[in-house]
């Protein structure tokens, strides 16, 4: 049971609901204060470094949204798992919980080979891969901030096949896509706020993805959205520490050995 049955079917809410909660989560980090003496850079460097104005970031989220929903209504449409009945089977929550941890592990892999290919093809990274580079200084609501061929590659065929290999229902890739969605924005929050929880149980998360978008550190640290397996095992992890500003906040700086 879950408290949109009866209301709305799964297949709509695993639709519309990664939409809502990304403006929800990412409206909540916009509308917070300054919070100068947690960002991961200061607001001056984000006006003289980010060259995309603030409406463009919100026309290119919304395009690749529209995108990911046609997908999602698609692929819900071809893997219908009602029965003649009409009532839908859902496996065991153990069982569930077992296909969203399948599920990070392929959007985790087809992320990264996918995301480092753009970096390495130069004809990719300059006239596709390098709109979302335009944030140099990563704030929430640009975390979907890409080309639409990116958009579609990326994000899309990756939420699409990590929902097929797992074997998820719509009503466990609800609870996976908006789960990933809120990974994916926090990880591009530019904020480092204390008793953060992906900061605690995740490795890769926003400081992480900072040393990524930084210029020195685009060959590195292409693991998203979950954990940086990939790149620990082929040599594109990148650590970095934490300095302390003098004028407040924190800079992540690479740490090369």
């Amino acid at each position: 049971m879950v408290f949109w049955e009866g209301y709305v079917s799964d297949e709509a809410m695993g639709t519309f609901a990664p939409i809502v909660v990304y403006w929800l989560y990412a409206g909540f980090y916009q509308l917070l204060p300054p919070l100068d003496k947690y960002r991961l850079h200061t607001r001056k460097e984000e006006e003289e470094k980010n060259s995309v104005p603030l409406a463009s970031v919100f026309k290119g989220v919304l395009l690749q949204q529209l995108v990911q929903a046609t997908v999602a209504q698609l692929l819900f449409l071809l893997t219908s798992t009602t029965d003649a009945s009409g009532t839908k089977n859902q496996p065991s929550v153990p069982v569930q919980m077992l296909q969203i941890f399948v599920g990070m592990l392929v959007m985790d892999t087809w992320q990264y080979f996918v995301h480092r290919f753009m970096h390495q093809n130069k004809f990719l990274y300059r006239h596709v891969h390098s709109q979302h580079h335009r944030l140099v200084v990563p704030y929430a609501v640009g975390a979907l901030y890409n080309h639409p061929l990116e958009g579609l590659l990326l994000d899309t065929f990756g939420g699409a096949i990590s929902f097929l290999v797992s074997g998820m229902t719509a009503r466990t890739a609800v609870v996976f896509f908006c789960f990933a969605v809120i990974k994916t924005v926090d990880d591009h929050c530019g904020l480092w706020l204390p008793g953060n929880i992906f900061h605690i149980f995740f490795q890769n998360n926003s400081a992480y993805h900072d040393i990524h978008h930084q210029l020195q550190g685009t060959k590195y640290n292409y693991s998203q959205p979950f954990f940086p397996i990939w790149d620990k095992l082929l040599g594109t992890h990148m650590p970095y520490v934490l300095i302390k500003r003098p004028e407040g906040g924190f800079e992540a700086r690479l740490k090369k050995d």
